[in-house]
């Protein structure tokens, strides 16, 4: 954007839309996800990993345009290791998005008839997943939607028909088959929100992997698009 993008007028439209994003993705995404456990699975697995990819497309149809659809530290973060994203927007960007996902999280606390002890959707690994296959799936997982995004996108903004597809595709098919062993989060924001809110200890306690698995993983990403697509062939900026 042109002009003096410090002003409220210039940060609100951005803002907005990466908290509204954020809020929607968890909200529709860990709202199927409590769905089908207080329904006894009616609801079903495949259709969960099916709604995690409907709404990131839907997402960068709405708000592409306008923030770039980010809706993920771990990609706000990637995007500015890669050159396409300034720096004075990352911190706003992750803040707005951080929110969004608490912000979600407390309201399918209210919304939905889940006990005290429910995850609310948190990113937990199966029994038997130690830490080190936990943050190689993560890393692996998101690596893989980021070299995604760095190929459909346009500088730092994922927009479009091609976008809408590839992400919300690539988001779908990963949650549908590691979804039953970590939860394919793949996103910082994502696994902060329902753990903060819902206060599981075993949430909390591989939050952390959550965290730094999958921002490695995209900026990875990032450094094995360069060497695929080096800067003299890639897009302009």
């Amino acid at each position: 954007m042109a002009g003096n993008e410090s002003t409220p007028e210039r940060w609100a439209p951005l803002l907005t839309a990466e908290f509204i994003g954020t809020f929607f993705l968890v909200f529709a995404g860990c709202g199927a996800m409590i769905s089908n456990d207080i329904t006894a699975g009616v609801v079903g697995h495949v259709t969960v990993g099916v709604v995690w990819g409907l709404i990131v497309m839907a997402l960068i149809y709405a708000i592409g345009d306008i923030s770039g659809c980010h809706i993920n530290p771990a990609v706000t973060i990637a995007f500015w290791v890669a050159g396409r994203f300034p720096t004075r927007r990352v911190p706003p960007y992750i803040a707005a998005q951080l929110a969004g996902a608490i912000a979600a999280a407390l309201a399918l606390r209210l919304l939905f008839p889940v006990p005290d002890g429910s995850d609310l959707g948190s990113t937990v690994p199966h029994e038997g997943i130690n830490t080190i296959q936990l943050f190689t799936l993560e890393m692996l997982l998101t690596f893989l939607l980021m070299l995604v995004i760095l190929g459909v996108s346009t500088g730092a903004k994922e927009k479009g028909i091609t976008a809408a597809i590839a992400i919300g595709g690539t988001v779908g098919l990963e949650a549908m088959f590691a979804g039953p062993i970590c939860r394919a989060s793949m996103n910082p924001a994502r696994s902060l929100g329902p753990a903060f809110v819902s206060a599981d200890a075993l949430a909390l306690s591989t939050l952390w992997v959550y965290l730094v698995a999958t921002t490695l993983g995209a900026v990875l990403a990032v450094g094995v698009y360069r060497v695929m697509r080096p800067p003299t062939i890639a897009d302009a900026d």
